[in-house]
């Protein structure tokens, strides 16, 4: 028996703001999409150029609040083959929460507070 991963997922208050960041930020793009019948929930399935992962952004109708992540110490990672050119994006987007640079690293911030790591991809 084995098992793969299959998705990740992220709620998030605003489905369209969020699609537009991640798209922006990361180049991920819509794969499918699930919307109940009645329109309480619809669920966003992204991947990235390789189509081997999905992240799931779940958007739910009746939630009138905006989330509150506490002390959400839960991250997501990605890598990147041009860190200069990520950072610079990132910074022009005004989304860069968190910089390590003697671990050459960095995080994003989502339009619903979620942190994403941003990591040199290894050779």
């Amino acid at each position: 028996m084995k098992f793969n991963f299959a998705h990740n997922n992220l709620n998030v208050f605003n489905l369209e703001k969020s699609l537009a960041f991640y798209k922006e930020a990361l180049g991920l793009h819509e794969v499918r999409r699930k919307a109940a019948d009645d329109g309480s929930f619809i669920l966003a399935f992204l991947t990235d150029e390789n189509e081997s992962y999905q992240l799931e952004l779940t958007w739910l109708r009746d939630r009138q609040d905006p989330y509150n992540l506490g002390d959400n110490e839960i991250h997501l990672a990605f890598t990147t083959n041009d860190m200069e050119a990520a950072h610079a994006k990132h910074k022009a987007m005004d989304c860069i929460c968190f910089e390590n640079p003697a671990m050459g690293i960095y995080f994003i911030c989502d339009p619903d507070g979620y942190w994403l790591e941003i990591v040199p991809q290894k050779d």
